[in-house]
C-alpha cells in the first residue's frame, strides 16, 4: 500500500512538473540585443532608450539594458556583463570615445558585434556608428547666422572640450560655412561644454571684444552661459546660438532670449541603431556610419 502511494505521489509530482514547463513560454528562439548606456540620469539618454525599446519590439527582439552611470570603469564592466546574457549584438552609447576603446575590446576578444551609438569609439572594432551629422549641424548654424545678421557680422565661437568628436565635428561644419561667407569669428575660445564656464569665458571675451554680433556654442550649456554674461552686460542684441536642444535651450528660444538651437532626435538615434542592428544580423552588409538627421529651432 505505501509503495503503491509513493509510487502515485512521484507520479503527481512528475506531471506537474510537465504542466509547469509546459505553460512556460520559450524565449529560445528570440534574438537579443544588448543596450549599455551611459547614464539614464540625462532625458537624452531617455529618449535615446525609448527609441531602442520601441523599434526592437516591433522587429521582435528583446533588449538587455545597463547603465554605466557616467562611469568608465562600470562601462567595462557592463560589457564583460552583458557578453554572458545571450545577447547577439551590443549598442554601446559610451561614456567618452577613449574609455569606449575598452569596452569595444571586451566585446572584440568575445566575437560579439558592437553598433556605437550617438558618441564614437577611438579604437577597436565596430560594426557602424550612429549618431547625428554634427558637421552639418554646425553648417546649419553658421547658415542661420548668416541669414539674420545679413552675411555681415562678428562671431563668437564657444568650443566643447578638446579633443572629443563633436568639438571637432561642429566646429569644422561651423567654421567651413564661414568662411565661405563675410562674418567674421573674432576669437574662438573653450568652456568645456560647461555653463559656468560659458558664463565666465563669455564674460571676458565681452571685456576684449566689445563688438560682438553672435555668440555660436558649440552645446546648450555654453550657450546659456554666455547668454547670462551678454544679459548681465545689456548686450540683449546679440544672437546666441547652441547646439543639442535641451529643455532648457529650447524654452529660452520659445521666450525670445536665444535665437537658435540644433536639436538632435535621440529617438530616431535609437531607432535607426536598431534597424541596422537587424540589417546586420539577417546578414547584410551595413554601412560604417549611419547619420540621423538634425533640425533648427529657432525663435519666430
Amino acid at each position: 500500500m505505501l509503495k503503491k502511494l509513493a509510487t502515485l505521489m512521484m507520479s503527481l509530482i512528475l506531471c506537474a512538473s510537465l504542466l509547469v514547463g509546459c505553460g512556460q513560454k520559450d524565449n529560445s528562439d528570440t534574438k537579443k540585443i544588448g543596450l549599455i548606456v551611459s547614464t539614464l540620469n540625462n532625458p537624452f539618454f531617455v529618449d535615446l532608450k525609448f527609441g531602442i525599446e520601441s523599434e526592437a519590439k516591433k522587429l521582435g527582439y528583446d533588449v538587455v539594458v545597463l547603465d554605466s552611470q557616467n562611469d568608465p570603469a562600470k562601462e567595462v564592466s557592463n560589457m564583460e556583463d552583458i557578453s554572458v546574457k545571450n545577447v547577439d549584438i551590443v549598442l554601446l552609447n559610451p561614456v567618452d570615445s577613449d574609455s569606449a576603446i575598452a569596452s569595444v575590446m571586451v566585446a572584440n576578444n568575445l566575437d560579439l558585434p558592437v553598433i556605437t551609438v550617438d558618441r564614437a569609439s577611438n579604437g577597436g572594432n565596430v560594426v557602424s556608428h550612429v549618431a547625428s551629422d554634427n558637421v552639418e549641424g554646425g553648417k546649419m548654424a553658421a547658415q542661420y547666422l548668416v541669414e539674420m545678421l545679413g552675411n555681415e557680422g562678428n562671431i563668437v565661437e564657444l568650443e566643447g572640450i578638446a579633443g572629443s568628436s563633436a568639438t571637432r565635428d561642429r566646429g569644422a561644419g561651423f567654421d567651413n560655412e564661414v568662411k565661405n561667407s563675410n562674418l567674421n569669428i573674432i576669437t574662438k575660445q573653450s568652456a568645456d561644454f560647461d555653463r559656468t564656464k560659458g558664463l565666465s569665458v563669455m564674460e571676458n571675451i565681452i571685456q576684449s571684444k566689445g563688438d560682438i554680433d553672435a555668440v555660436f556654442a558649440q552645446n546648450d550649456e555654453m550657450a546659456l552661459g554666455a547668454l547670462k554674461a551678454l544679459q548681465d552686460a545689456n548686450m540683449d542684441d546679440v544672437l546666441v546660438v547652441g547646439f543639442d536642444a535641451t529643455d532648457d535651450a529650447v524654452a529660452s528660444v520659445q521666450k525670445g532670449d536665444m535665437a537658435a538651437t540644433i536639436a538632435q532626435q535621440p529617438i530616431l538615434i535609437g531607432e535607426t541603431a536598431v534597424e541596422l542592428a537587424h540589417r546586420y544580423l539577417s546578414g547584410e552588409k551595413v554601412e560604417n556610419f549611419a547619420p540621423v538627421e538634425l533640425k533648427l529651432i529657432a525663435k519666430k
